[in-house]
């Protein structure tokens, strides 16, 4: 008795299709897939093949498969050189998945065999088998691969769905197709079915065959036009017609008389000049050779504009268009008086690092029109392609110079002055990395003779002054930034925005907006409670934009009331703004047990955080979230390791590791924050609420720690102490290895904030934690409320003077 019901491994099938009676061999790859042939060989050899409708899945499910495939049976196995097995098999019977069991290793599958449903009228059959056969024999004379004894075999058996599976099996159709033909179990439908597949895939052969021989005519014509453009050629040269080659090279050659090209470029230009000549006036290789030629005239090989080396005349023109930026200005003077004495051109390339509108780019623009030399901005952000910076070889299609020859080709001298703007925003992908094609641009002693791939010829940009801008430098490779001359630009100070508002961005937006300052204005303590309140930025680009909508909704407001003047001022700011967006003065006088207050630096600016810590009765667990770095998490495992070194001299129980879980948080966890810098605040929120000693809610600090309790040096100084300002901090604790950089603070932070410099977390801790200790009550935020701030004043403290 045959039986109707299998349990058996699944191997599915990507492309493929197999029918009951055919054999077929294939590879295995698939870890679950070669587990299954395993299985089966270990066993009956007996396997479940089905189509899986996506061949990009690697691990399909149960959705993914054919419910109709093919009980086979293993002939023969092959292990292969890479890791696959080859695998022979022959199809038994039709199976339809009934219960789908995935294991580990492999899919297990129980199976029901799918016998055939005979054909009831065997008179209507016979006609669908000879309609069969007519139209396999139509299908099989667009191949020239299938002898007549191949045909013969395919039409060779006597059962009739046997018959239809043979003809779907081995006819070159979709696998798609295949499969509808292997899930119909009803021999006279099977046979419509393929009959149709079959009609619908001749239609679209002969449409096929009708296009590749109007192509083949096209192919004929284009051939005969090309022996009458020869021809033509020839009546042309007999008229004396100038059409011709040596027309474009008289040209060009007429371009040069007036030029002085180094020799190897004319050369080279002679070398095309002779190319062009030979080469067919029709064919797309003269178009080549004729854009390359164009493309080395239109250089500035020899074309130079005279350099102004005017101090007095620069400082005047930086200072009119910018705001402070003092160190980026006495760089700018300090090259000029250097380019004045020793008339050569000094080698440094200039990178202005600092967060998003402080002024980068339009300093680039004024040092410009300083030096009165060109000025071009090419924009490095999302460039991924070695090519953008290098251009392409010419004898690609479409081929053209890179991003700098372009520059200079469009700035029509050799010595202008070309901006990088956003450098670290270069990444690479499998075409090359764009930063290190950088390297030999940035480098004087390499740049004399760039090389693009386009021109072939070398460049000399050693005249060039490159100016490099970037928001972060940890991004930039190490090479790339050792070539630069970097001059940090920090944040700008409220007071600064303020002047920067007047001077600058409100005159500017009058003008842009039709207004002058008979008809509006806004009052100085509006524009400080914009600075405040309604932008939170290192920069001032927001702060423009504020202005700006001020001045589009006074310009229509003029318009429609007729109004003689608007004035801005504080009491009416909130009617064109709205409401304030930004509160920065949080500091309540309350000390907090477990709550301390951190500074950190981003990519716009500085900003504070809150470090907040939960002591709880557990077994020792130590938690830490809000979206932390890995360098933030090592900063609190040391700080912890310091605390159960010194438990006695914090007054903390030897065993608290054991008894207390500790739940580290720092809030706005969508936010990602990393750094060592959070390590002493970490340590001092940990010690209070421990301790629970509240922290002084006036003190903010910032300083790695390390295991022994020593505080390391930080940078970003400037933009956390005006964070810090902003938020009405009164107390900064910062490592005793910063001192130099408070000596370049605002003076607007040093005379309202008390800077103290800390050498190890001692001193630290006594500045920070009050000497109350208060009871743990039941709520989480345990704090006390003082009128005046604690002065507890160890270590080196420097006081506003």
């Amino acid at each position: 008795m045959t039986k109707s019901k299998y349990t058996l491994p699944l191997v599915p099938l990507r492309g493929i299709t197999l029918f009951p009676g055919m054999v077929l061999h294939f590879d295995v790859g698939r870890p679950k897939s070669v587990a299954a042939v395993k299985h089966a060989l270990e066993h009956d050899k007996l396997v479940y093949l089905c189509h899986q409708s996506e061949i990009l899945i690697e691990d399909p499910d149960y959705d993914d498969l054919a419910k109709i495939g093919t009980i086979s049976e293993i002939k023969q196995i092959l292990n292969l050189s890479d890791g696959n097995i080859r695998i022979l098999v022959e199809g038994i019977h039709r199976g339809k998945i009934t219960e789908y069991r995935p294991t580990e290793r492999f899919v297990e599958v129980e199976i029901e065999k799918q016998p055939d449903i005979p054909a009831e009228d065997p008179l209507y059959v016979q006609v669908l088998i000879r309609r069969l056969q007519r139209l396999t024999q139509e299908f099989l004379d667009f191949y020239d691969r299938f002898s007549p004894e191949a045909i013969a075999s395919l039409l060779s058996f006597d059962d009739p769905g046997e018959m239809a599976d043979s003809v779907a099996a081995n006819l070159p159709i979709q696998p798609k197709y295949k499969q509808t033909v292997l899930d119909e179990i009803n021999v006279t439908a099977r046979l419509e079915l393929l009959l149709k597949i079959m009609s619908d895939e001749l239609e679209i052969l002969s449409a096929e065959k009708a296009i590749m021989e109007k192509v083949q005519k096209n192919v004929d014509k284009n051939q005969r036009e090309y022996i009458l453009r020869e021809k033509l050629k020839v009546i042309h040269e007999e008229l004396g017609d100038d059409e011709t080659a040596e027309s474009d090279v008289r040209k060009y050659r007429n371009q040069l008389e007036n030029r002085s090209l180094p020799s190897y470029v004319k050369d080279k230009l002679e070398e095309e000049f002779k190319r062009l000549l030979n080469t067919n006036f029709h064919s797309q290789e003269y178009g080549v050779i004729q854009n390359y030629i164009e493309t080395i005239l239109s250089l500035p090989w020899d074309i130079k504009d005279e350099e102004n080396c005017d101090i007095q005349l620069a400082a005047k023109i930086l200072n009119r268009d910018h705001y402070g930026l003092d160190k980026v200005k006495e760089r700018i003077l300090e090259y000029l008086a250097v380019k004045q004495l020793s008339q050569k051109t000094p080698a440094n390339i200039l990178c202005l690092a600092g967060p998003p509108g402080t002024g980068k780019t339009s300093i680039a623009k004024s040092l410009a029109e300083a030096l009165g030399r060109k000025y071009v901005r090419i924009s490095l952000g999302g460039v991924q392609n070695e090519a953008e910076i290098r251009g392409h070889r010419k004898t690609y299609i479409g081929a053209m110079p890179g991003r700098i020859i372009e520059a200079i080709k469009k700035c029509g001298t050799k010595n202008p002055l070309i901006l990088f703007d956003e450098i670290d925003k270069m990444s690479k992908d499998y075409s090359g990395d764009p930063a290190s094609a950088m390297l030999e641009v940035l480098d004087p002693e390499q740049n004399k003779n760039f090389r693009d791939h386009f021109i072939e010829l070398p460049f000399d940009l050693s005249e060039v002054l490159f100016v490099t801008t970037a928001n972060n430098l940890e991004t930039l490779s190490r090479p790339l930034l050792d070539r630069m001359d970097v001059i940090e630009i920090s944040g700008y100070t409220p007071d600064e925005k303020l002047e920067i508002g007047k001077k600058y961005l409100l005159p500017k937006q009058r003008e842009i907006c039709g207004l002058n300052a008979s008809n509006f204005n806004i009052t100085p303590t509006a524009l400080r409670l914009i600075v405040d309140s309604y932008t939170r930025e290192s920069g001032v680009r927001n702060l423009e934009r504020k202005i700006s909508t001020l001045c589009r909704k006074a310009a229509r407001e003029l318009v429609e009331t007729n109004k003689e003047k608007i004035s801005i001022s504080q009491k009416n700011l909130s009617n064109y703004l709205g409401k304030p967006i930004y509160h920065y003065d949080k500091n309540d006088h309350i000390h907090k047990i477990g709550i301390a207050t951190g500074l950190a630096w981003t990519e716009s600016g500085g900003d504070t955080l809150f470090i907040e810590v939960n002591v709880m009765p557990g077994s020792g667990k130590l938690e830490l979230t809000g979206n932390l770095g890995d360098v933030m998490q090592e900063s609190a495992k040391a700080a912890y390791s310091y605390i159960r070194a010194h438990t006695a001299a914090l007054s903390i129980p030897a065993d608290f590791y054991k008894k207390k879980d500790i739940h580290i948080h720092i809030p706005e966890g969508a936010v990602p924050k990393d750094g060592p810098s959070a390590g002493i605040t970490m340590a001092t929120a940990l010690i209070s609420a421990l301790t629970e000693r509240p922290v002084c809610s006036d003190v903010a600090m910032t300083g790695e720690i390390t295991l022994r309790g020593r505080v390391l040096p930080i940078g970003g100084l400037k933009e956390k102490s005006l964070a810090a300002f902003r938020m009405g901090i009164k107390k900064i604790i910062i490592p005793f290895e910063n001192k130099p950089d408070y000596e370049e603070l605002p003076a607007v932070v040093k005379e309202n904030i008390e800077f103290t410099f800390a050498q190890n977390l001692e001193d630290v801790l006594q500045i920070a934690l009050t000497n109350k200790t208060v009871a743990s009550p039941s709520k989480n935020d345990r704090f006390i409320m003082v009128e005046q701030p604690l002065n507890n004043h160890i270590g080196q403290v420097m006081s506003p003077q």
